[in-house]
């Protein structure tokens, strides 16, 4: 992987996972999985920033989808101990569910176990392995397009001698009057 792409693909993939994995903020990407598309767009950014060319689509492109395989990664590492801060408050909501509606069965809360915890987890991770490149690079083709700079002038017409710029000699004729 060239060096270039490095840090904007984990910052972008930091977004991505972060805002992925927090609870209550994580709902966002049930709309067309905004934050997925967020880090794409995020490493666009950064990238085109630390060039002075504009960059491609394609550039883009593979820098959103390395930014969705860090998010997937980033995403999973943190849920892991954010579900287990959660899993009290989880098995207390289910209990008030089973206390008001009476006719909740016992296995419905045997569903929430440890073992179905690991099973979402891996599952999930899965999910984001392969949404997550697949929407961050949209979010990177979006990003392209929406920073990209303006190409930069192009050089001056070399002088005579090779010389160009404001240092080249100049051939002024010589009068004799």
């Amino acid at each position: 992987m060239q060096n270039r792409l490095v840090m904007p693909s984990l910052v972008g993939g930091l977004v991505m996972g972060v805002l992925s994995a927090l609870p209550l903020i994580n709902f966002v990407n049930a709309c067309c999985c905004l934050w997925v598309v967020a880090g794409g767009v995020v490493a666009a950014y950064l990238l085109q920033q630390n060039q002075i060319a504009p960059i491609t689509p394609a550039d883009g492109a593979l820098v959103g989808a390395l930014a969705g395989l860090v998010g997937a990664v980033v995403s999973t590492v943190l849920s892991l101990p954010i579900n287990l801060l959660m899993a009290p408050f989880q098995q207390a909501m289910l209990e008030r569910l089973r206390e008001t509606s009476g006719s909740v069965p016992p296995e419905f809360g045997q569903l929430f176990g440890s073992a179905a915890g690991v099973v979402a987890t891996v599952i999930g991770f899965l999910f984001m392995l392969v949404v997550g490149p697949a929407f961050s690079t949209i979010g990177g083709l979006i990003g392209a397009m929406m920073f990209r700079k303006a190409p930069p002038p192009p050089a001056p017409p070399a002088g005579p001698g090779g010389f160009s710029g404001p240092s080249a000699p100049i051939d002024v004729p010589h009068s004799t009057s």
